[in-house]
């Protein structure tokens, strides 16, 4: 098959950074376009919208949309009525309602959404699965950590109500945990830490529950500055399984095993491609829903302002 006309939506960081590279390397994809208000990509026609895009570009069959999850159901939205398949970045959208609504609108236009989660395809978090399948699970114990200012430099959006604050990161944690556990869990305890300043959480504690009585815990913080920290640790009957990395390793007891290079975001544009040719989509919104009730149900704590720049001093 010839490989898919798309567009790229957002060219931010992670455009940049994980985005173009993919589809560089990409057969599957031929990008040929970018909307985006603040700046294009060499090479390739550049608009400043999705809706001037796809106007002045019919020949684009599917779009790839990576700007921040607040202003991403209208675009997204639009791209389906227009029959054009759509690849969302996590997270899928800024509330569950829409993305329910997407999905919806995707099967009524015949075309494929795609609700990518880039940390499911981590190279140890296959094969942690697999190992997992076998095994009666006790604890699991979620550490993720990383310094805002490093990853957002200067992002106020991340701390605007729908910009998840340390979820934006944690949630990938939670798409790790939701794909490796045999079992579905569910929150039974949370607290968010809220800078005074800010309207989204710069930490939290979060508690759930499996249906034997399995224990998760996580931990998220968007304060960590030095080394980072992506761990997941499970403990079983048959021995403790770690993936550190973000997925990008795993040890057995200690004991590292072979793991293939990194390639994340190569595996989404590969898994965006089946679904396309096979005519499906694939929402999940389960890390999403562990967010929404962590926002219920969690009690609130409020802590010193956050500034990426400190304030000048008086």
């Amino acid at each position: 098959m010839a490989p898919v006309k798309l567009g790229l939506v957002g060219i931010g960081k992670i455009a940049r950074d994980q985005h173009l590279p993919s589809l560089s390397r990409s057969s599957d994809f031929d990008l040929v376009a970018a909307a985006s208000r603040n700046a294009g990509v060499d090479g390739i026609a550049n608009f400043a919208s999705t809706e001037e895009m796809l106007e002045a570009m019919p020949e684009i069959a599917a779009v790839s949309l990576c700007m921040p999850p607040q202003a991403r159901h209208a675009v997204a939205a639009e791209a389906l009525a227009k029959g054009k398949h759509v690849m969302l970045e996590k997270p899928p959208g800024a509330t569950l309602s829409e993305v329910e609504h997407l999905a919806g609108l995707a099967a009524s236009h015949g075309v494929s959404l795609f609700a990518s989660w880039h940390s499911r395809e981590a190279p140890g978090v296959g094969p942690a699965r697999d190992w997992l399948k076998g095994q009666r699970i006790r604890k699991v114990a979620v550490t993720w950590k990383e310094d805002v200012r490093l990853w957002h430099p200067g992002q106020d959006w991340i701390f605007e109500p729908g910009g998840l604050g340390v979820f934006d990161p944690g949630i990938n944690a939670l798409s790790i945990v939701t794909r490796i556990l045999p079992f579905p869990i569910w929150l039974t305890g949370a607290e968010l830490t809220f800078p005074e300043n800010r309207q989204a959480p710069i930490a939290a504690s979060l508690v759930f529950a499996g249906p034997g009585g399995e224990a998760v815990e996580a931990e998220l913080d968007f304060r960590q500055t030095g080394p980072q920290t992506w761990d997941i640790v499970v403990e079983t009957d048959g021995g403790t399984l770690t993936l550190s990395m973000g997925g990008a390793k795993l040890s057995i007891d200690g004991e590292e095993q072979a793991m293939a290079p990194e390639a994340e975001y190569d595996g989404l544009y590969a898994r965006f491609a089946e679904l396309i040719s096979a005519g499906q989509s694939d929402v999940d919104p389960s890390p999403l829903r562990h967010v929404a009730d962590a926002f219920l149900f969690g009690r609130r704590a409020v802590t010193e302002p956050f500034f990426f720049d400190p304030p000048a001093a008086l």
